[in-house]
């Protein structure tokens, strides 16, 4: 099991007691403490992490209410404490004004400020299969520790360090992307560009335009040459996310680049060489669209060095819980909600649902059931409608898979012989000129059918 990526959170406070105090209980939360003397140096710190909370001093110089204001325009849902006492509390009505909900006077007292990031910073321990970030910013949290799923992740991490490309497939939301940032991260380009193109977005030409860039001029519009992402990948990944969704003509482009690595930009013609891995993913079986003659066969061949299939989540539902806990870690602050227990019949519900929309489908669902619920139990009892929803998508499920009723040809003749009996009133030499057979093939029908017990007293009667 991988260990955790700490959340970050930024003090900005003068006041050397404060400090201490919130590096003390921020450090009980797992969190990682960054503190800065003033405003001013906040500024520059703001951008250049994902913050989970910020915390700032009002007795700080007169620049607090400036950067109160930018927190609350450039990052609305970003958590906000303020500590105040009654020489700043012209100020801290300033940033009530502006959004802000939780202040705390000073001295701040360790228990209360301890119960507001429990809210704000949940830490439930969750089984992360891989995660990883670059000092600042989070690059991934992949939870879930199933055998099948801990497989794919295996191979992902084993094929890494080498150049080969990969073919990702997976049903939609089952975290490909997420898979190919591993692939990218533990890869020797790791330092270098991951770019991403979502090849069903756009339309043939734009995403031409897009992938090998244009001169100005090669078009109405295009002002001044760009460069695509072949170029911008250069040195480091290309993800071609959904790769299935690109025309014949796109594909024929793509197949000549990926094995030259090198193109000419639209409208141009000077040869334009770079050094891309490629990692390409598709929600449909392409194998399958090879045959049909929907996809080239030797694109496919090119993409797929080394082919990872993600599991949905019907095939890892033992990693729901932990699944569930994730995103709780992710979503609680959003709402304010302190989660301590997940409630047995939502679970039981989650363990019986297919999840056509696997991972992304579930975040959805726990994000719905901590906006509309409340207290300490996550459950669906405040989302009627969610419950319903899931409910139907079981009994959908279950009557899927039940096998057809089946309509074998002598299930059929028997039926047939019996119901014409039963209009000629059990005269057989009427029933079988009804049949289109003779009477002696019909005698000997019923034989067969006496002898084998296809027919019973019971049906006999029913003519």
């Amino acid at each position: 099991m991988e260990g955790s990526v700490p959340d970050n959170v930024l003090l900005v406070a003068a006041d050397k007691r404060t400090a201490e105090l919130v590096s003390a209980v921020v450090g009980r939360r797992d969190a990682r403490l960054v503190r800065v003397a003033d405003a001013g140096a906040a500024a520059g710190e703001l951008d250049e992490r994902q913050w989970s909370v910020v915390m700032v001093d009002l007795t700080g110089d007169g620049q607090t209410a400036a950067l109160v204001g930018r927190i609350r325009q450039e990052h609305p849902e970003l958590p906000l404490i303020l500590f105040g006492d009654e020489a700043s509390l012209e100020r801290s009505e300033l940033a009530l004004r502006a959004g802000c909900t939780d202040l705390l006077s000073k001295p701040v007292q360790e228990p209360m400020l301890g119960s507001l990031l429990e809210v704000l910073l949940p830490a439930h321990r969750v089984p992360l299969a891989a995660c990883a970030e670059d000092g600042r910013h989070c690059l991934y949290r992949i939870a879930g520790t199933s055998p099948a799923f801990l497989q794919t992740i295996l191979l992902a991490r084993k094929v890494a360090p080498t150049p080969v490309p990969v073919l990702i497939t997976g049903e939609s939301g089952t975290g490909k992307e997420l898979i190919s940032r591993l692939i990218h991260c533990e890869s020797n380009r790791g330092d270098g560009p991951f770019i991403h193109v979502n090849c069903a977005a756009l339309s043939e030409s734009l995403l031409e335009s897009e992938l090998f860039g244009h001169e100005k001029g090669a078009f109405t519009g295009a002002h001044e040459r760009r460069a695509g992402r072949f170029e911008r990948a250069h040195g480091g990944t290309l993800l071609l996310d959904e790769i299935s969704e690109t025309t014949p003509k796109l594909q024929a482009e793509l197949l000549r680049v990926l094995e030259q690595q090198a193109f000419e930009r639209v409208g141009g013609s000077r040869i334009v060489q770079v050094n891309v891995r490629v990692i390409s993913t598709s929600n449909r079986d392409l194998a399958g669209d090879v045959e049909r003659g929907r996809f080239r066969r030797d694109l496919y061949y090119r993409i797929g060095g080394i082919h990872l299939s993600v599991p949905p989540v019907r095939q890892r539902k033992e990693d729901i819980p932990a699944l569930v806990w994730h995103f709780v870690n992710l979503h609680a602050r959003e709402v304010r909600r302190r989660i301590s227990e997940l409630d047995e019949e939502m679970l039981d519900l989650f363990a019986r649902c297919d999840w056509p929309g696997n991972v992304r489908q579930l975040r959805n669902v726990v994000r719905a059931a901590l906006i509309l619920g409340e207290g300490p139990v996550l459950s669906l009892r405040d989302a009627g409608f969610l419950r319903a929803e899931l409910e139907e998508g079981v009994a959908a499920a279950a009557e899927a898979a039940q096998p057809p009723a089946t309509l074998r040809l002598q299930e059929l003749e028997r039926e047939a012989i019996l119901e014409a009996l039963r209009r000629t009133k059990r005269n057989q030499v009427k029933a079988a000129r009804l049949l289109g057979i003779t009477d002696r093939t019909l005698r000997e029908k019923l034989r067969r059918y006496r002898e084998a017990g296809e027919l019973t007293a019971a049906g006999e009667n029913r003519w």
